[in-house]
C-alpha cells in the first residue's frame, strides 16, 4: 500500500510551501554486528535500544508524526516512520528545515574557502555580527535575490540587512548574520532561490536533492530526511573533509543567564548551556550535554552527529501550528537525543 498526496502549507510570514507526503511509513533496517571483548555494544544492540526509544519514549510519542534514522559514513543503520493521524513522513518526504539550512551554509562557506577563514567569517558564522534585525524575505517574486532579499522590512523597522551596533560582538541568534554574510560574497549575492541551492549543490554535491523556499540562507531550504543525511555522511566520510575538521570549532557560549557579557539570545532549551559554532550548535551543557553537533529547526527537522564523528542521525517532522517555534524544536531535540543516547549506550537503557 503506497499512497501520495501533496499538501501546502500556509503559515503567517512565510511562503507557500510544498510537502510531499507518503502514506503508509516503513519500519527499521539494519543488520547483525558482532561484539567486542572490551563491552562495546553490538549493532543488534545499538538498534534494538534505539528503536524502543523511538517508540515508547514520551517525548518521541508526543512529536509524531515523524521519520528518524542513524547511520555511519557507510550509510543508514536504522530507521523508523511513526504516523499521525493526518499524515506519515517517510525517508524521501520533503519539508522545510528552517534553521537546519545554517547547517549547510556554514558548510559550504567551510567548503568553499578550504577551511580557512578569516575573522570576519568568524564572527558572522558564529552569530556575533551585530546584523540581527532580519525577519524573513517575504512574499517574493522568483527572481528575488540574496541582495534583495536585506532590503526587505526587517523585525524592528528597518530593512532585514539593518546593522544594530549595540549588538555587536554578542552571540545573538538571527538570520541576519548569513543573509549579510552571503551578500558580499559576488558568487551569492546576485543569486534567487533556484541559483542557490545550485550553487549549494556545486559545493556539497550534486547528489544532494535541495531547494529553497526564497534567497534565504539561514532558513530557506527544502529537503528530505534522506538528503540531508548523505550531507552528513559526507561529513563524516570525509568528502567534506574541511567542514568535519571545523564541527565544534569557534564555539561561543549562547546563554545570556550564564554569560551575559558574551551572549543576548539564544532559542535552546531553558536551562541549558550550548556552545554555537560555524552555522551549527554545540550540545555540551554540562548537566545533559553530550557533545553533539546539531542544527534544529523551528519546524521539527532535528540533524545531528555525535561527539566522536561516528555516527548521523535525523528526525524529520514538520509542525506550523505551535506558539512557539522554539517548542517545536526542543520538542525534536529531546526525543532525538533520548534515541542518540540509546544508540550510543544501549546497555544503560
Amino acid at each position: 500500500m503506497n499512497t501520495a498526496t501533496t499538501l501546502r502549507i500556509r503559515r503567517p510570514l512565510a511562503l507557500a510551501i510544498l510537502v510531499t507526503l507518503s502514506g503508509c511509513g516503513g519500519g527499521g533496517g539494519g543488520g547483525g554486528g558482532g561484539g567486542s571483548s572490551d563491552g562495546t555494544p553490538t549493532l543488534a544492540q545499538r538498534i534494538a535500544a534505539a528503536q524502543s526509544v523511538a517508540q515508547t519514549s514520551a517525548d518521541c510519542q508526543q512529536i509524531r508524526p515523524f521519520y528518524w534514522e542513524i547511520g555511519d559514513a557507510s550509510g543508514k543503520l536504522v530507521s523508523g516512520s511513526f504516523a499521525g493521524p493526518l499524515l506519515t513522513i517517510d525517508a524521501d518526504t520533503v519539508l522545510p528545515i528552517a534553521s537546519a539550512s545554517k547547517w549547510i551554509y556554514g558548510s559550504y562557506v567551510v567548503q568553499s574557502q578550504a577551511g580557512v577563514l578569516s575573522s570576519q567569517d568568524v564572527k558572522f558564522l558564529n552569530f556575533r555580527s551585530g546584523y540581527t534585525n532580519f525577519s524573513v524575505c517575504g512574499s517574493t517574486p522568483a527572481d528575488m535575490t540574496v541582495s534583495e532579499c536585506l532590503e526587505r522590512e526587517g523585525r524592528d523597522g528597518g530593512t532585514n540587512g539593518e546593522y544594530v551596533p549595540e549588538n555587536d560582538g554578542f552571540f545573538v541568534y538571527s538570520g541576519g548574520h548569513m543573509q549579510k554574510h552571503a551578500s558580499m560574497n559576488p558568487t551569492l549575492a546576485d543569486l534567487d532561490a533556484a541559483g542557490l541551492a545550485t550553487e549549494m549543490r556545486r559545493v556539497l554535491g550534486t547528489d544532494i536533492a535541495m531547494s529553497y523556499s526564497g534567497p534565504q540562507l539561514a532558513g530557506g531550504v527544502e529537503t528530505s530526511a534522506s538528503d540531508y543525511a548523505l550531507f552528513l555522511r559526507k561529513i563524516l566520510g570525509g568528502t567534506l573533509s574541511y567542514e568535519r575538521a571545523a564541527l565544534g570549532t569557534h564555539p561561543v557560549c549562547t546563554d545570556p543567564d550564564t554569560c551575559p557579557q558574551e551572549a543576548k539570545f539564544t532559542p535552546s532549551p531553558t536551562g541549558e548551556q550550548w556552545h554555537y559554532s560555524i552555522g551549527h550548535w554545540v550540545e555540551d551543557d554540562p548537566k545533559v550535554g553530550d557533545g553533539a553537533f546539531s542544527s534544529p529547526g523551528a519546524f521539527g527537522f532535528y540533524p545531528w552527529i555525535d561527539a566522536s564523528k561516528s555516527w548521523y542521525g535525523v528526525v524529520a517532522r514538520v509542525s506550523l501550528v505551535s506558539d512557539s517555534d522554539v517548542s517545536v524544536a526542543v520538542d525534536s531535540v529531546r526525543c532525538g537525543r533520548e534515541i542518540r543516547a540509546a544508540w550510543l549506550k544501549p546497555n544503560t537503557q
